[in-house]
């Protein structure tokens, strides 16, 4: 076996497993550190690795949404966290959610059992004596070890997240709330559970979180929220219509017992293979658990909903990338330094594992003494590297894969779905022709 120089992985998280496998693959050693479970953040409590906090979906699984395109990609790549989703899925719809104790536990073992991996269960406070290193301590970046990298990344930037809650599908009252996915075709059962609201109800359900008290967050006055796991209070506050068109809108949703849509739905996913549990879509929170009790009791089909977790919110921590990092994820300075998931600047369970993903073949060419690479922008790996590159950015933000990202398509205009399905051809030949012309070792 080729003597590669000592590779350092800092988290166990989605990315770090990934760009850990990655190399193994590619019969490269590595040692991968987690401090898990000798210290928790205040979001964790699964000693796995892998452990997914705020929802149990990986979000589209389409090609035609950039998030399944995404997953799409890192599919062809070989990646340990798709096979681990798809291994331990759950039904839900186009999306592709799984169980979450399954998942970690399957994505522990896989990591584990390499022989190429060597697992570190400590905290590391300060980086370590390694000629390569790959940062991916997650969002959650104790203290000590944020203190260690402030004069590699300079200011820390921040924004909150929030988890929604789970409660007991035993609980539900299916004589209200019924099984259907969005746009089901007729007679197909439906993977999620959903629970019909009238104005009346809907109203009164708004102005109750609007009224509700909220768990005080310390450490700062100015709570910034992340767009896509924003909190269910804080779109209340946008305007009365907000969640009616947003996570509650009925639309594609038939009520069997009345033949048509509510005025709103409220969705519940399920959170394990076995169904017992189910998350309510969109209810991320910071209300205080007894007022959460309150609103969730007052959805039709949950007035007795039995509560397994409560919602809850925490802080998140992302470098400013394009002032930090290249184009290969690689510190601009300190050239044997690379970061990957959420503290690199990208946001949501893909886009971590594929920046880890990424990571790893960068290291992995750099170590063959091979040209770092960038994928095609018109790729969903292509696009989530320019958006963390992008120094055009004064303000930057953690952002979601989405088309936005995507250079435009030229020729004749297209309808929306064309549209949507041209970019999805598009990278997938053009993954295809870059993969061809590349030296990337296949796994």
């Amino acid at each position: 076996m080729t003597n590669y120089p000592k590779i350092a992985i800092i988290g166990a998280g989605l990315a770090g497993c990934e760009a850990a496998w990655q190399l193994a693959q590619r019969q490269i050693p590595v040692t991968l550190y987690e401090m898990k479970p000798e210290r928790f953040s205040p979001a964790h409590s699964n000693p796995d690795f892998g452990e997914l906090v705020c929802s149990n979906s990986l979000r589209a699984n389409q090609p035609t949404n950039a998030a399944g395109l995404l997953k799409e990609e890192m599919r062809t790549l070989g990646s340990l966290i798709m096979v681990a989703a798809e291994t331990t899925k759950v039904a839900a719809g186009n999306a592709l959610a799984v169980d979450r104790q399954a998942f970690a536990r399957e994505v522990t073992e896989k990591i584990e059992s390499h022989p190429l991996i060597t697992t570190i269960r400590k905290e590391i406070t300060a980086l370590p004596n390694a000629e390569i290193v790959i940062i991916a301590s997650g969002p959650l970046t104790s203290d000590a070890l944020t203190e260690a990298l402030t004069p590699l990344t300079g200011e820390r930037l921040h924004f909150y997240d929030a988890t929604a809650p789970i409660i007991s599908a035993e609980s539900v009252d299916y004589s209200i709330a019924f099984r259907a996915n969005r746009y089901a075709e007729a007679g197909e059962v439906g993977d999620y559970i959903n629970c019909p609201m009238n104005e009346e109800q809907y109203l009164k359900l708004i102005e109750t979180i609007a009224e509700g008290d909220r768990i005080a967050i310390r450490d700062f006055e100015d709570i910034k929220v992340f767009e896509g796991c924003m909190p269910v209070e804080t779109m209340v506050a946008r305007g009365p219509l907000t969640l009616a068109f947003g996570p509650l809108k009925p639309k594609g949703l038939i009520d069997p017992k009345t033949g048509r849509e509510a005025y709103a739905t409220v969705q519940l996913r399920s959170e394990n293979e076995s169904a017992t549990m189910f998350n309510l879509v969109g209810f991320q929170t910071r209300l205080t658990f007894p007022w959460q009790k309150k609103v969730i009791h007052l959805i039709p089909g949950l007035e007795k909903a039995e509560i397994l977790r409560f919602g809850t919110m925490h802080r998140n921590t992302f470098i400013d990338a394009p002032k930090v990092l290249n184009k290969f994820f690689q510190h601009q300075k300190e050239s044997h330094i690379f970061f990957a998931g959420q503290i690199s600047g990208v946001e949501g369970y893909p886009e971590s594992t594929a920046s880890g993903l990424i990571v790893g073949l960068q290291v992995a060419a750099l170590l063959n003494q091979q040209e770092l690479f960038t994928f095609p922008e018109t790729t969903a790996l292509g696009a989530l590297t320019s958006h963390i590159s992008n120094t055009h950015s004064k303000h930057f933000q953690p952002m979601n894969i989405n088309f936005g990202l995507f250079p435009p398509l030229t020729g004749k205009k297209r309808r929306k779905r064309e549209r949507l399905e041209a970019k999805a051809e598009r990278a997938r030949q053009d993954l295809q022709a870059w993969l061809d012309s590349t030296p990337v070792q296949k796994i």
